[in-house]
């Protein structure tokens, strides 16, 4: 078995498994992205109680 077959057979043991990494990949990203975004938005609402009189 040379390295071009070693390599047929591990592209195709990859494409058999689906797009289960992917999806994992894309929903941690947006999950995470919605929560930067969250706190990103949000800050500006907070209540400033300092006074500076």
């Amino acid at each position: 078995m040379d390295h071009t077959d070693h390599l047929d057979h591990l592209i195709s043991a990859a494409s058999e498994q689906g797009p289960g990494n992917l999806l994992r990949v894309v929903l941690i990203v947006g999950v995470l992205g919605a929560v930067l975004l969250a706190w990103f938005l949000l800050r500006g609402y907070k209540q400033d109680d300092r006074t500076d009189d």
